[in-house]
């Protein structure tokens, strides 16, 4: 297989590459140069990186640089869609075939695959079904397949598809390699996608951070949760947002409740119908603002990078589920912040989802383990990241980015009431759950604590001072440092884990939260700027003006400019063309196709540049094109202005920018220069050449 050279120096492609070229881009995110130059190389590769973190550019750029088709599979029709538009906006020539196809786009992805002109071929793992699929695919000369979401090949794997087994079928027919992407980092599902995928032939595996620095993270106690979700919603009205809530009836009556407050606000459910469902996936796309109340169903496809904030009104289900879920905001890498709700009946809510469920005993307590975990980072002390990533195995200091790094919470000893707690729990055989240890600790003399006779426990009553709320609090920050777990085969009784015999035997001290313990949580809706003050009404024009020309194109507002793009088009407020070039996010195509709308924003007059000019601006050679004009004009007419006038066309001096001829007499094989050029010009244009 032939491949276009790849060169890489100080983390920058090269002018022969389209990294900057195509999509914009001066360096590679954390990670993805890696990726690139294997899969470019020809090797078969596992990536696991985290949502946000460019997976797509890692299968898109080697598809532009390596010869024949480049075969994307994706679960999701809208995804696709989406990511076909982006391509074809940034001039690569992409195509998609899905059920949502009419006859007539099918026929036009079959006629460009059939001249050579496709370079990425999207389609739907169920296509592969089709008896027809594997002759295509073998005449249209396909190189590489690149599986997305990867982890649906994986029965531990959310959303399952089982034409995703056919992908291994696929790569071994073929005899191409193939490159899998997943945010899905257990080991569980690693195995299984290389089983299956791989099937025992050698590949590279990489496995990328878990830390998304952009994202600000916030869990608050629920005090009036309604209010507090509406407050922090209204206060980022125009941006837009995701709201999850843990059933279908709350996304519909807080969705309500937002509209009523002025708020542009959808729901989203697995029990509307699919044309609904459909509806406000088309929507959340294309408007600026919209903010979209669901379920954990609005989930895997989300690849909207311009999600502002995720807010979550119900506790999820695990640190790996408010993970994923949190990673939709903030996909471009600007800034994005989060709020999570968690109160005393989220919990019991999770705790009887697991002891519900069918899986083995094992399966439910190791469940309630990682809900432990994540209620040790609704209740952690220090900095939230550092104790997000821990989980994941990874280290990270204080991030200046999470409300325990903007205000570090109020601590006191707990030990005393931790073991008060624990001595509850051991003295009642570890069969019983919060609600009765709580009555025992306050000495409420109920009708259950006289038959069972636990009045006369030395510990009834010594906590009679803290009342039910503060109690449940402790019992919760407990289960956050994993010090209990209920047990599904005593009903939920708590058992204690290790750690908490050590804290018995006072061989060791535990803090707690003042603040949770009070419950004095509540946050203002403070919204983290995007931009200075002073750089903000010229983010709304420039936000302005991409909305105007996404509605007129009919795509997404992303298609034409992320938001980190338009920020720092405010932030450096660049005047001419090349200035522009040297945004992230600016390629060549959307260079030539918006730039000049754009600059008018900024500089408030009317850009005029010469096409050929235009298609220069921001590569090397525009600076020589610009010095051999003005060489041109001093020359003119002649070295002593008394000749007749005579002038090169821009798309000669174009082709000499772009050629470097490093003699006259190659100089004078460019189309345009004659001898009589030559000998005006060619010694001041070999100068400037020279220079160059």
């Amino acid at each position: 297989m032939k491949v276009i050279a790849l060169t890489v120096q100080n983390k920058q492609m090269t002018k022969l590459n389209p990294l900057k070229t195509v999509f914009g881009f001066d360096h590679f995110r954390s990670g993805q140069e890696e990726i690139v130059k294997a899969i470019t190389e020809g090797q078969n590769v596992l990536a696991i990186m985290p949502t946000g973190a460019g997976k797509s550019l890692c299968f898109q750029l080697p598809a532009i640089l390596r010869e024949g088709v480049t075969v994307v599979i994706s679960p999701l029709i809208a995804l696709m869609r989406d990511q076909v538009r982006a391509l074809q906006e940034l001039g690569v020539s992409a195509g998609a075939i899905t059920s949502g196809n009419t006859q007539e786009e099918i026929d036009s992805v079959w006629e460009s695959l059939e001249k050579k002109k496709l370079k990425l071929l999207y389609i739907a793992p169920e296509r592969l079904a089709a008896g027809s699929a594997l002759g295509m695919l073998r005449r249209i000369g396909v190189s590489l397949i690149a599986v997305d979401e990867a982890h649906c090949v994986s029965q531990w794997g959310h959303d399952f598809r089982p034409d995703y087994l056919r992908i291994g079928e696929l790569r071994k027919a073929l005899d191409v390699p193939i490159a899998a992407f997943t945010a899905t980092a257990d080991k569980e599902t690693q195995a299984e996608i290389v089983s299956k995928l791989f099937d025992g032939v050698k590949h590279t595996k990489f496995l990328q951070g878990f830390d998304r620095p952009n994202i600000h993270l916030t869990f608050v106690s629920k005090d009036q949760p309604r209010k507090q979700i509406l407050n922090f919603a209204k206060a980022r009205q125009g941006q837009s947002g995701i709201i999850y809530c843990g059933t279908r009836a709350k996304t519909e009556t807080l969705a309500r409740a937002l509209s009523d407050v002025g708020c542009l606000a959808c729901h989203y459910h697995g029990g509307m119908e699919a044309e609904d469902r459909r509806i406000v996936e088309a929507r959340f796309q294309r408007e600026d603002g919209l903010i979209v109340v669901a379920t954990v169903a609005f989930g895997m496809g989300v690849d909207k990078p311009d999600v502002r904030w995720i807010a979550h009104a119900d506790l999820p289900k695990s640190i790996e589920a408010y993970y994923q879920e949190i990673g939709r905001g903030g996909r471009d890498g600007a800034p994005a912040e989060t709020l999570t709700l968690f109160g005393t009946d989220d919990i019991r809510l999770r705790r009887s989802q697991i002891d519900e469920g069918l899986a083995p005993y094992d399966r439910k307590f190791a469940d309630h383990a990682r809900l432990n975990a994540l209620l040790g980072l609704a209740e952690a002390h220090i900095c939230r990241r550092s104790t997000l990533l821990e989980y994941f195995g990874e280290t990270c200091t204080v991030c200046n980015n999470c409300d325990l790094c903007d205000k570090p919470p109020e601590l006191f000893d707990g030990t005393e009431l931790v073991q008060m707690a624990l001595s509850a729990i051991l003295r009642t055989g570890e069969w019983y759950g919060v609600g009765h240890l709580i009555d025992i600790l306050r000495g409420n003399l109920t009708d259950k604590i006289k038959q069972r006779g636990h009045e006369e426990l030395p510990t009834f009553g010594v906590g009679k001072e803290y009342s039910k709320a503060q109690w449940q609090v402790i019992f919760r920050q407990m289960m956050g440092y994993d010090l209990i777990r209920p047990d599904p085969e005593r009903h939920g009784g708590l058992r204690i884990t290790d750690g908490a015999r050590l804290l018995l035997k006072g061989e060791s001290k535990i803090q707690l939260r003042a603040d949770t313990a009070s419950g004095k949580t509540e946050h203002d809706p403070i919204v983290k700027s995007l931009v200075s003050e002073e750089n903000a009404p010229l983010l709304s024009s420039l936000k302005a003006q991409r909305r105007a020309l996404a509605e007129q194109q009919k795509v997404p507002a992303y298609i034409v400019f992320t938001d980190k793009t338009l920020i720092e088009m405010a932030e450096i407020r660049p005047v001419t063309l090349d200035e522009m070039a040297s945004v992230s996010g600016v390629g060549s195509k959307k260079l030539e196709r918006y730039g000049r709308q754009f600059l008018k924003v900024i500089t408030g007059e009317e850009v005029s540049v010469h096409p050929v000019r235009r298609k220069l601006a921001g590569r090397p050679e525009a600076d020589i094109f610009d010095r051999l004009i003005l060489a041109q004009r001093l020359l003119e007419r002649g070295k002593f202005q008394t000749e007749k006038p005579l002038s090169c066309s821009t798309a000669t001096l174009r082709n000499i920018a772009k050629s470097r001829p490093n003699s006259l007499e190659q100089l004078s094989r460019v189309t345009g220069m004659n001898s009589t050029r030559v000998k005006r010009f060619g010694l001041k244009f070999m100068e400037i050449l020279a220079n160059s």
